[in-house]
């Protein structure tokens, strides 16, 4: 069985920050992209209105997602400036490690809290090697 760990955060765009904040993560998708060869999915959403963003990834394992936030994390204090970010959900076990450091950046990039969901039952079909 697949240790499957998926994170959600969610975001507000702060006023006028709309385009910037679009082409600073679509530059944090390349660099995911690049650098994160074991990453599942890293995806950007906006809604309809541009006022919220919704970032969602997936992982094949606590491992996966601490090099992430070890790779990819210094890149997260300069979108600060555009959004508030309002909550971290992640959907599997992290390492207490890692949910301090989702602690950490929910308070850097807004005043977000952070909700960890144990699975309960499931099945994943993801290639794990």
């Amino acid at each position: 069985m697949a240790d499957v760990i998926v994170y959600v955060d969610q975001s507000i765009v702060r006023d006028g920050n709309l385009d910037e904040l679009k082409t600073a993560m679509s530059d944090l998708v390349d660099f995911v992209d690049a650098n994160e060869p074991g990453i599942l999915s890293y995806d950007v959403y906006f809604s309809d209105d541009g006022t919220r963003m919704t970032v969602v990834h997936a992982h094949a394992n606590s491992a996966s997602l601490a090099y992430h936030m070890e790779v990819a994390g210094p890149k997260f204090p300069p979108i600060g400036e555009f959004i508030d970010l309002e909550a971290i959900d992640v959907y599997g076990r992290p390492s207490e490690e890692l949910v301090t450091q989702f602690e950490e950046k929910a308070s850097t990039l807004g005043h977000g809290h952070v909700s960890i969901h144990d699975r309960h039952d499931g099945i994943d079909r993801v290639p794990v090697d």
